[in-house]
């Protein structure tokens, strides 16, 4: 009995083990990608996409066999004044259409801490992808309040080099390095 007993306890202890990532959509309302860069040495001059899809295989028990991948419309962008946002859109720039798309696609992952890990991925942006890091951190799991639902809370960053998407007009007076702050939601799918 008590073989048959510790039998059953490994066998549900290596399914557990071995258990698949699962799949997290984002939470559009509550996922942001915040930029900034410095305007001539005067100012930091601030955008955002918001209302992006994405999703996150995510396994909590071992988040390195974990995946990410996002894309956003390159015209969701919001800058705050239209004209610049224009300016952004045009030749000198994006030169962007309606189906342009900024995507994110997660290569590798390295856990760094408790709740910390870089997210090495693919970030292609005007055309050009590159391989870029992110410094990611796992803020909370758990059971949504109101939506009574898995769920869970991200942030990260990374800076980028405009010039390197071919995105280097005014550089390097309006500086090349552009500062990204990531903060996701992400709820488990049905």
């Amino acid at each position: 009995m008590k073989t048959t007993l510790l039998a059953a306890a490994l066998a549900t202890a290596a399914t557990a083990a071995f258990a698949a990532p699962e799949k997290y959509v984002l939470d559009a309302s509550h996922s942001q990608v915040l930029f900034s860069y410095n305007h001539l040495g005067f100012s930091t001059t601030y955008g955002l996409f918001s209302g992006f899809e994405g999703e996150i295989m995510f396994d909590q028990d071992d988040p390195a066999s974990s995946s990410v991948s996002v894309s956003m419309p390159v015209m969701s962008m919001l800058t705050g004044w239209e004209e610049r946002f224009q300016h952004f859109m045009s030749d000198d720039f994006f030169g962007a259409s309606e189906d342009d798309m900024i995507t994110f696609t997660s290569t590798g992952i390295n856990v760094t801490g408790e709740d910390t890990a870089q997210i090495t991925g693919d970030l292609t942006l005007n055309g050009v992808t590159r391989e870029v890091v992110l410094d990611a951190v796992l803020n909370q799991t758990g059971n949504h309040p109101m939506a009574n639902k898995p769920w869970a809370g991200f942030d990260a960053t990374t800076t980028l080099v405009r010039s390197d998407y071919n995105l280097g007009m005014f550089a390097p007076h309006v500086s090349d390095e552009v500062e990204v702050r990531i903060s996701i939601e992400a709820m488990r799918a049905d």
